[in-house]
């Protein structure tokens, strides 16, 4: 029976001939293939739709070198991966492209916006400060014809559709585009939509009505024609500014007042008594924000102080932090104490937690007024943690300390145990001391498995904004400057206030601070490492 039932088998599954086996690996080959094309098609195909996308956004807004770019690179990586021969860039492209965009353009465009006056007042082009400054000076005329209009919408752009009542013809605008004339359809002499335009409803023109009482729309290319505004999103009206643009002499003029305002060169109308009219523009002022930053005593002075804080934060915290991880590893690496999984569950909670979070709870707890270690550790002490300048100081590296110290105590904990407990043993039988053991022998194969990790320990404490912002928010603050800085500030704290809070925020100030950041921390990184070297003739 079982001979039967074996003959079956066989017979039902013949053995495959070398050649059938190939055909079934060139097949299984091929269905691989196939699904590899098809995944890189759909993968292709969703970034060519965000380009297609980003291509539409920037022909709208007339961006046509970044336009230009994101067209040639979406030609070249579908050129690369769809051909056959290029292997090597189909690997080597998403790496390129991320470090261009992440890295070589971010440090590019910094260092450009740091040339500019880039800032509050000065943020757009020449065209758009006209634009803005004769749009915020509009009056309407009094004997202005009523013009039937349509709010439409483009990308979270509002336009208006304009009916002449004239010749009843249509024209449509934005904010930044004059009129022009255009095929709308017409319903009972009234343009009601366009092509390409989603037409507001009544109800939406209601819910979005502070947007459309803030249209502007040019009359012409003119600026001097004026502007139709609505208050309703059904009439509209023409208005014109108090202000005159002389394009031919480059001038401004008040008309109510008669001041007259020319272009001094620094992005701005600026007047003989030296009023300037804002918003301004961009221009490039070549070093002028690297010189300001260094030769300004109201920008120097805090940058100097706050320039030795950095560095004294940095190392301090560095040198504290792994001297008390490193007293503590060793500590657990005797043998006779007990419990030591449990003491380091504890000393690594600091650690487990999010730092910002840590920072906040004790900057509640050396609250002056009602912290708890005034209130009850000192008995209702007001002790001035985090407003008196030294203090403060103390308070931000102790808190530091607390957070830092369990990431060093990993790391030494394991690099003591990659250390032969022959070098301890051969120490002790040359007659060394313990102490003399731990500076000669311990403490340099210590650092050459921790020298790189001290040195990113120092980088990361170099911009540790985190910490700074929620402790202290960089305060108290310096008097007599003229930029936001505190004596708690850091570097890139410093550099975040200039660029971000106040009324005037001075992103090209901000961006050479950058710069200046930059170039400190990629020479000391650039030494540190050739030092490094020299504690690797030890190991």
């Amino acid at each position: 029976m079982t001979d039967t039932l074996s003959t079956a088998t066989d017979e039902k599954v013949p053995p495959q001939t070398p050649r059938q086996r190939s055909a079934a690996r060139t097949a299984d080959a091929a269905g691989g293939r196939l699904r590899w094309i098809v995944l890189k098609i759909v993968m292709l195909a969703i970034v060519d739709a965000v380009a297609l996308y980003a291509v539409f956004v920037l022909f709208l807004h007339n961006e046509w070198l970044v336009l230009t770019l994101v067209t040639a690179v979406t030609i070249l990586v579908n050129w690369i991966y769809f051909s056959r021969k290029q292997i090597p860039g189909k690997y080597l492209t998403p790496g390129i492209i991320l470090l261009v965009v992440f890295q070589i353009f971010t440090l590019s465009y910094t260092a450009y916006i740091g040339l500019t006056n880039y800032g509050t007042g000065h943020n757009g082009s020449k065209d758009q400060a006209i634009a803005s400054l004769m749009r915020s000076s509009l009056v309407r005329v009094e004997d202005s014809p009523t013009f039937d209009v349509t709010v439409v919408e483009r990308v979270g752009e509002l336009g208006l559709l304009v009916t002449d009542p004239t010749d009843g013809e249509a024209s449509l605008g934005t904010n930044q585009k004059p009129l022009e004339s255009v095929d709308a359809t017409m319903d009972g002499g009234k343009a009601v939509a366009v092509d390409g335009w989603t037409t507001l409803t009544f109800a939406d023109v209601l819910a979005r009505s502070n947007e459309v009482e803030e249209l502007a729309v040019p009359y012409s290319d003119d600026p001097n024609d004026g502007a139709i505004r609505t208050q309703d999103g059904q009439k509209g009206y023409l208005y014109t500014s108090t202000l005159v643009y002389d394009a031919a002499a480059d001038t401004m003029t008040d008309t109510a007042t008669g001041t007259v305002y020319t272009d001094s060169g620094e992005g701005a109308f600026t007047s003989e008594s030296g009023e300037q009219l804002l918003p301004g523009w961009q221009v490039f002022v070549g070093f002028d924000n690297f010189v300001r930053a260094l030769t300004d005593t109201t920008i120097r002075g805090p940058l100097l102080a706050v320039t030795a804080w950095t560095f004294v934060f940095a190392i301090v915290s560095v040198a504290t932090t792994f001297f008390l991880g490193l007293l503590l590893a060793m500590l657990f690496q005797n043998k006779r104490m007990r419990f030591k999984n449990g003491y380091r569950i504890m000393l690594i909670l600091p650690y487990a937690f999010p730092a910002f979070l840590s920072a906040l709870i004790w900057a509640g707890m050396m609250n002056k007024s009602f912290g708890f270690i005034n209130q009850v550790l000192l008995g209702g002490a007001e002790i001035g943690w985090l407003t008196d300048p030294w203090i403060a100081k103390f308070s931000v590296l102790l808190v530091n300390l607390w957070l830092g110290f369990p990431y060093m105590f990993l790391v030494c904990m394991g690099a003591l145990q990659g250390i032969p407990e022959e070098v301890n043993e051969a120490g002790v039988m040359d007659g060394a001391s313990p102490w003399q053991i731990f500076r000669r022998i311990k403490l340099p194969l210590l650092l050459v498995t921790v020298a790189p990790l001290l040195i990113a320990s120092f980088a990361f404490n170099f911009n540790n904004f985190n910490l700074i912002y929620m402790l202290t928010g960089g305060g108290p603050r310096f008097e007599d400057t003229a930029i936001p800085a505190g004596h708690t500030d850091l570097l890139i704290s410093m550099v975040y206030k200039v660029a971000f809070t106040g009324q005037n925020r001075d992103y090209g100030l901000a961006s050479a601070f950058t710069i200046l950041i930059f170039i400190v921390v990629a020479v000391i990184a650039v030494i540190s490492f050739r030092k490094t070297k020299a504690l690797e003739e030890l190991n």
